[in-house]
């Protein structure tokens, strides 16, 4: 509470700016943030190959949930033991570079047992109201929103994941990519002193010590772009942001969608609340939409939304 606050006063600040439309445009964001986790974790519930129609619920409501922002969802399909599963995406052509493509993917089904409100409704909730916040927008290179499946056990870091289909194909075509933003659990905050912990001890010398923050990671090669999204980040969130670019072998970096990417050899990034260093409802059935800061997320999701654009520019 005390953060948000801040936040909004910090912003109250900015030229040009009322505070009351910030106020009014950030609580209404939160709003449907949290309508979407709920919809997605409480509504449907856990989703996956075991539960396969609750996945097809969870399809059904991001393909609707385009539709109404005036977008046209398409699906890339793929056959796995018997039962067909798709990625769901959309597209805001460029008008400069339509040829070249910034990715924002989140994955939409869960590990059995849990309603998945962090991992990954939170992300799935932040891909919808970017691209509805970006809607209107004319980019210079093309911007795709991306709902991929199957990114959960048993399909993690595996050829069947929804990511690896999708940035396969991608290669295959020859398609630009010049970023690839993953959101992967943005929604669990704390201010808590201790309430953060690491891959590496050492790290907790330079990075903060209470779970108030959303990172950026990625890879040695993807540095550039870890730093241009941290910067973007910290200039229009209202929350702390903390990067970091590294080996692949420290735990966590690439446990997302993202690594599909790496894997074709794309730029690519994970924007994260750092999931099981922080959340203790991690793939359990605590993992609930209440659990959720939705003022927190509402200003991840606004600062992405700079990033984004200035991504595509």
């Amino acid at each position: 509470m005390g953060r948000s606050l801040l936040a909004l006063l910090a912003g109250c600040l900015l030229p040009l700016l009322p505070c009351h439309t910030l106020f009014a445009d950030m609580n209404a964001l939160a709003e449907k943030l949290m309508s979407h986790v709920t919809v997605l974790s409480e509504e449907i519930g856990e989703r996956n190959a075991i539960r396969y129609s609750a996945l097809e619920r969870a399809a059904a409501h991001i393909e609707e949930t385009f539709r109404q922002m005036g977008y046209t969802p398409e699906s890339q399909t793929y056959e796995l033991e018997g039962r067909t599963y798709r990625n769901i995406y959309v597209t805001l052509r460029g008008n400069r570079a339509p040829e070249e493509f910034v990715v924002v993917g989140a994955h939409y089904d869960t590990v059995p047992g849990t309603p998945g409100a962090d991992d990954n409704a939170s992300g799935v909730a932040g891909l919808l109201e970017l691209a509805s916040a970006v809607a209107d927008q004319t980019p210079g290179r093309t911007v795709r929103f991306i709902a991929f499946t199957n990114e959960e056990p048993p399909y993690f870091r595996s050829r069947k994941m929804g990511s690896r289909v999708y940035a396969r194909a991608a290669r295959e075509r020859g398609e630009k990519i010049t970023a690839m933003l993953c959101l992967e659990m943005i929604g669990y905050f704390s201010d808590e002193k201790g309430s953060q912990s690491y891959p590496l001890p050492f790290m907790k010398l330079a990075y903060p010590d209470a779970a108030n923050f959303i990172s950026v990671v990625g890879n040695l090669r993807s540095r550039s772009l870890v730093k241009r999204v941290g910067q973007g980040l910290k200039r229009q969130s209202g929350v702390g942001v903390e990067s970091l670019a590294t080996f692949t072998f420290v735990p966590g970096i690439d446990f997302s969608d993202h690594y599909s990417f790496y894997k074709e050899g794309y730029p690519a990034v994970m924007i994260t609340d750092t999931a099981f260093y922080r959340n203790s409802h991690y793939h359990m059935a605590s993992d609930r939409a209440a659990t959720l800061d939705y003022n927190a997320m509402a200003h991840v999701v606004e600062g992405l939304r700079h990033c984004v654009l200035d991504l595509a520019e």
